[in-house]
């Protein structure tokens, strides 16, 4: 049998390669796998060489210990293979297929999949509606930072690259499809960016950075983005971004210099849960962000909200922000009239649409985002790079399908 490694969450900021079962049709027990779910006959599914494999900021949080993700479990649900098997149950997804993995895994079957709702398919996860690979609470689906991985419901999740030889030389851009593209675009959509609109966008790692690529795609005249750091600043600025040191203070102010008025038309949080304060030396404050988007967004706007709140934090600042309760201003939401849009981004809305994007190049997002290729033995390397603020996104490539991994 083919052998298989991963990369697992031993605990707080310890991620570590390890030897892991190859694939079967069949859904074993192992860290944070429901009761439910054990034994789960897989005859739709299919496996996958992993050609490439992302680390996500909200991988981050789980091995900063934020989250109550269990010690053992796999990691990765940005994911990008080849399939080298399908089962009985598979009629179209064929073996050599080259494809990306929406990370919402969804049956197809439910009223929610059947309305677009992929992100909260009802029938794959007994915890709750919702599930992706290798991510806490989401059923205990096997993470794709590894080797090979297996995909159920192959036929309705997978989306086939329509030319596997062109694919392969736009691959760092494609590996984005899987989440991040259509993350930062979902939250620019529903946001409410039409041509014409000035956006803020809070937070300038990968999906801040995706999500103005995304306004700029929707025709925003301006997409200002902040963060705290310079590095990452620079990143948005070079692909024509205007942007705000929220380290140096309220963001009213650098706003007003840019548009010469203090409030935005549409605003976007792409940080979480893990917000921080305004200012020099600001300490974490989770609800900054969506505080600071409620009071610069124009009467009648709307919030997209990709960046990821949690239920459980064994970090938080507090007992109320353990639980994922937040000091929210809802009355000054309310007063303005404002929208909001949260949860997990339903990719299979977006990916296709940004697909042809990217292959008649429309967008580069693996420049934007600054796509790194590393070694899957090299991930615990780059967990430590991007907790340290870095602006690259780490692209794992197991089998150097790529040619970019350096020796």
């Amino acid at each position: 049998m083919t052998s298989n490694r991963g990369v697992a969450y031993k605990g707080p900021g310890e991620v570590e390669v390890v030897d892991l079962d190859y694939p079967t049709y069949e859904l074993q027990d192992g860290p944070g796998v429901n009761p439910a779910n054990v034994g789960r006959k897989l005859p739709h599914a299919a496996i996958l060489k992993v050609v490439t494999t992302n680390i996500c900021g909200s991988d981050q949080h789980m091995v900063r210990g934020r989250t109550t993700a269990p010690a053992g479990l796999i990691l990765g649900h940005e994911i990008t293979g080849e399939v080298v098997e399908v089962g009985p149950g598979v009629e179209f997804i064929q073996p050599g297929d080259l494809c990306s993995v929406p990370f919402n895994i969804s049956c197809g079957r439910c009223v929610n999949c059947k309305t677009g709702r992929t992100e909260i398919c009802l029938n794959v996860n007994p915890d709750r509606p919702g599930s992706a690979y290798g991510y806490v609470d989401m059923g205990g689906w096997v993470g794709g930072q590894a080797e090979y991985v297996l995909v159920p419901y192959a036929d309705w999740n997978l989306l086939r690259f329509p030319d596997k030889d062109q694919a392969l030389e736009k691959i760092l851009d494609l590996t984005m499809l899987s989440d991040i593209f259509p993350t930062g675009f979902h939250g620019a959509v529903s946001a409410g960016v039409k041509p014409g609109s000035s956006v803020y966008i809070a937070g300038a790692g990968p999906v801040g950075l995706a999500a103005a690529v995304g306004a700029q795609l929707l025709g925003a005249s301006v997409v200002i983005v902040a963060d705290m750091q310079q590095e990452r600043l620079d990143a948005a600025r070079a692909f024509g971004c205007e942007t705000v040191n929220v380290g140096e203070g309220d963001p009213r102010e650098g706003i007003a210099k840019i548009l010469g008025r203090e409030e935005v038309d549409c605003g976007v949080d792409a940080v979480g849960f893990e917000a921080k304060g305004h200012g020099h030396g600001a300490k974490e404050a989770p609800a900054t962000v969506l505080n600071s988007l409620m009071d610069i967004t124009k009467a009648g706007g709307a919030l997209g909200i990709p960046g990821l709140y949690v239920t459980g934090d064994p970090g938080g600042v507090d007992a109320a922000a353990q639980e994922g309760s937040l000091s929210l201003r809802l009355g000054l939401g309310w007063a303005k009239a404002l929208s909001f849009t949260t949860g997990q981004c339903p990719v299979m809305r977006y990916h296709r649409q940004l697909m042809e994007a990217i292959l008649h190049d429309r967008v580069q997002i693996a420049k934007a985002v600054n796509a790194t290729p590393i070694s899957l033995d090299d991930a615990p390397r780059g967990y430590a790079e991007f907790d340290s603020g870095v602006a690259k996104k780490f692209v794992i490539d197991p089998h150097n399908t790529t040619g970019l991994v350096a020796a």
